[in-house]
């Protein structure tokens, strides 16, 4: 055993001993060289069965210790993987077969070593004194910010925009994308006692030839008294909303195809048509987004298509692209239904070809399909629609995500993606990068911009914006103001003037990193901030993590070896670290306003990813396992940041809620939120902080609610303070929003979709869950 002992040692002390050459040479931290030679003179003592090596692994130990606690203080999950493997070693020291051969003549007969009749209390002490700072880590949470939210400054505030507050008529509720709901039925004193009240399944289940991200990001709409519902594969679907039971289902038939990146349906689009007397056919319809580029109008009543809309009931969102490549082109989200028009945009695949189709946003009559006005960013000053001869703007920046619409002042808001490839901005014209990576205004009438605001300039990165905008009136110094809050990936929240396109909350421009890009790239000098911003520090040694001193080294060493000075370092073919990366601190899930009380319900993600630039040699180079980029001189290769064991370079916590004043900026509290539970194979519940994505509800109750995390739970949170106090397990990741309603019998219901999401590898399945509180 000490010949075993004394090589496991020798071993770790040539690894840290190495490794730590290796960093100092790179410019990070000697930590990691001193600890290798006292691990090696540690084990060159129990070779010799010296007594001393008690001693020195003792002061290995403390000096381990107080080197972590300089690092990182209290921070259970980075002392852990500093100083974990280093007390376990103290511990295995203390077993008998490895302590008598050191501490004893002649293994354990009959005297003890002089020098040795105190030596083990050394390594006692320290092993004693890290388990104590241990134990008081585990009840210390560095990373919260505790606080409240305010309750109730605008009592006047509409949150109803024409619908009825126990319905929910859109994706986010009303046509403003609040995700708020009046409903108080469901309050802090009583979530926690909510129950299941129905599940039911789909039936529409991730195929074997399916595209990796075949996922439900379903929000089911609320009216009367049906839900209308989407699945991944663009099934239409209506239930009653008392009782789950299947009203009607429309399939249309999408077939498999491998060349689209998503296989999904965010949501469906309602409307009721004036125009129609009650009771006649079509009077209310359901306008179904398909994953192969149609817009299908049904009948909300039955489910059968309205055959006067468009072609037979189906525009066909191909018309007019410059690039017909099946699979190229679709609609994940649902459109926008004002002013008598129905507003569409699309997902163009990334990374894949130069030769993609457009981006265009078209405004077709509703009732009709005919085409009203388009607004391409490739072509922005021709709004009037195009012959049909004619062609949109290849490649032009697109908006997949959903719009929002203020039907009295005349005006959507769009969030706009990027041009493809994402990384490389070399052939970008002026408009294109005008509009890419902005939120924009235009008139519901024309289709002609009436103001933009970008939130990345000359986007490298493929920072979307992803995010439906929020439409609310904040009171701002005595003022009321028509704001528009818009989440973004890179952890900016934007808070403009929705009129204006001017900031309410003040934003400001910072130097951005300039050196490591390509040869020609035009690098913008400086990129916005808000006052409202979840965007984290800079990475350093200090947050790389592993399970083990080992692993956190050999992350040190993979972070100094990237291109990396902080958020929007440029690609490049050494690879450069994204940090937040385009998964996105915010995404599609967008963010919860409370029009009333002015403050926001977020979800905030932190994951570093690394992004490297492949030259090809040659046209058609193999660039399997890579975004090949057709056309284009470079390749891209994605990763997470990852350690040699598969486990994240960077420390948790990586997901929180957080509640934030939308009147100040003030990001009041932030918690770490979701557990490991489905993450590791013990299925251990471990509160870490996890990633997710999906978005928040807020009700008028004072109680939000989330599914989203990389764990199988849908949660009830506290909107005061954030404190969690309500869960329940669901049978399939719950990547999608929820939403609330209320039956005519005066019960207040909270649904979500629960069908897993392909990206983040969480259960999948075909499930929709209700719960209300228990009948008294």
């Amino acid at each position: 055993m000490i010949v075993l002992t004394t090589l496991i040692f020798a071993a770790i002390g040539l690894f840290l001993g190495g490794g730590g050459i290796w960093l100092i040479v790179l410019g990070g931290s000697w930590f990691y060289l001193i600890a290798g030679v006292a691990f090696l003179a540690t084990a060159f003592l129990i070779f010799t069965r010296n007594p001393l090596a008690y001693w020195v692994y003792g002061a290995t130990i403390l000096v381990t210790l107080a080197w972590a606690l300089l690092e990182v203080g209290f921070d259970w999950w980075q002392l852990g993987a500093r100083g974990g493997l280093v007390v376990l070693l103290g511990l295995w020291m203390f077993l008998p077969w490895v302590r008598r051969p050191i501490l004893r003549d002649d293994y354990g007969f009959p005297e003890q070593k002089p020098a040795a009749r105190a030596g083990a209390w050394p390594l006692a002490g320290a092993v004693a004194l890290s388990i104590i700072v241990a134990a008081v880590s585990l009840f210390t949470d560095p990373h919260a910010i505790r606080g409240e939210l305010p309750g109730v400054r605008n009592a006047e505030a509409s949150a109803t925009d024409g619908v009825p507050a126990d319905e929910w008529h859109a994706y986010g509720r009303t046509e403003k994308g609040q995700r708020y709901s009046p409903l108080d039925q469901i309050t802090p004193e009583n979530v926690g006692n909510l129950e299941l009240a129905w599940q039911i399944q789909t039936g529409d289940m991730k195929g074997p030839n399916d595209v990796v991200e075949t996922t439900y990001e379903n929000t089911p709409l609320m009216i009367g008294d049906t839900l209308y519902v989407c699945t991944p594969h663009s099934w239409a679907m209506a239930f009653d909303a008392k009782t789950g039971e299947q009203k009607w289902k429309f399939d249309p038939e999408v077939p498999v195809d491998g060349n689209r990146q998503h296989q999904t349906c965010r949501g469906v689009t309602y409307y009721a048509d004036p125009d129609i007397a009650e009771g006649e056919r079509c009077k209310t319809r359901v306008y179904l987004p398909t994953s192969d580029a149609r817009l299908i109008a049904l009948n909300a009543e039955d489910g059968t298509v309205c055959e006067d809309f468009a072609d037979n009931g189906t525009l066909h969102l191909e018309t007019n692209m410059p690039y017909k490549t099946q699979g190229y082109y679709y609609s994940t989200s649902a459109p926008l239904a004002i002013a008598g028009k129905i507003i569409v945009g699309g997902a163009v695949n990334d990374n894949y070809s130069t030769q993609s189709p457009s981006g265009v946003i078209r405004a077709y009559d509703i009732d009709t399909g005919e085409l009203v006005w388009n607004f391409d960013t490739g072509n922005p000053d021709r709004t009037e629609p195009i012959g049909p001869n004619e062609t949109y703007t290849k490649n032009s920046p697109n908006s997949w995500s959903v719009m929002s619409g203020d039907s009295d002042l005349g005006l959507i808001y769009v969030p706009f993606g990027n041009r493809v490839p994402d990384q490389i901005g070399l052939n970008r014209t002026p408009s294109e990068e005008k509009y890419s990576s902005s939120v924009t205004a235009l008139d519901a009438e024309t289709g002609e911009p009436v103001w933009v605001f970008q939130g990345v300039h000359h986007d490298l990165w493929d920072m979307d914006v992803p995010a439906q905008p929020a439409l609310l009136d904040l009171t701002v110094d005595g003022e009321s103001l028509p704001a528009l809050v818009q989440a973004t990936k890179q952890g900016e929240v934007f808070v403009l003037n929705r009129e204006t396109g001017e900031p309410i909350l003040p934003v400001t421009e910072v130097a951005a990193p300039q050196e490591g890009g390509l040869e020609g790239e035009n690098l913008s000098p400086t990129q916005p901030v808000s006052a409202l911003s979840f965007n984290p520090p800079k990475l350093t040694g200090k947050d790389m993590w592993g399970a083990s001193l080992l692993d956190q080294l050999a992350c040190r060493i993979k972070l100094k070896q990237y291109n990396y000075e902080g958020r929007y370092t440029p690609p490049s073919t050494n690879g450069t670290i994204v940090y937040p990366g385009n998964f996105g601190t915010l995404n599609w899930g967008s963010v919860a306003v409370d029009p009333e009380r002015q403050v926001m319900f977020a979800m905030p993600v932190y994951m570093a990813y690394t992004s490297t630039l492949v030259p090809k040699t040659e046209p058609g180079a193999p660039t399997q396992g890579i975004n090949s980029n057709n056309g284009s001189p470079y390749a891209v290769s994605f990763s997470t940041l990852l350690g040699p064991l598969g486990v994240p370079c960077q420390a948790p916590p990586w997901g929180y809620v957080a509640g934030a004043d939308l009147t100040t900026g003030e990001i009041v509290w932030k918690h770490k939120n979701g557990t490991i539970q489905d993450m590791n194979p013990l299925g251990l519940k471990i509160k870490m902080g996890v990633p997710g994505i999906g978005g928040p509800i807020i009700t008028n109750g004072g109680v939000a609610f989330l599914g989203a995390a990389m764990d199988n739970y849908i949660r009830g949170y506290d909107l005061t303070s954030g404190e969690q106090l309500w869960e329940a397990r669901l049978p399939a990741g719950g990547q999608a929003t929820p939403m609330t309603y209320e039956t005519s019998d005066g019960t207040q219901y909270v649904l979500i979709v629960a069908g897993g999401h392909g990206s983040v590898g969480t259960q999948t399945g075909d499930y929709i869950l209700a719960y209300k509180l228990p009948e008294s």
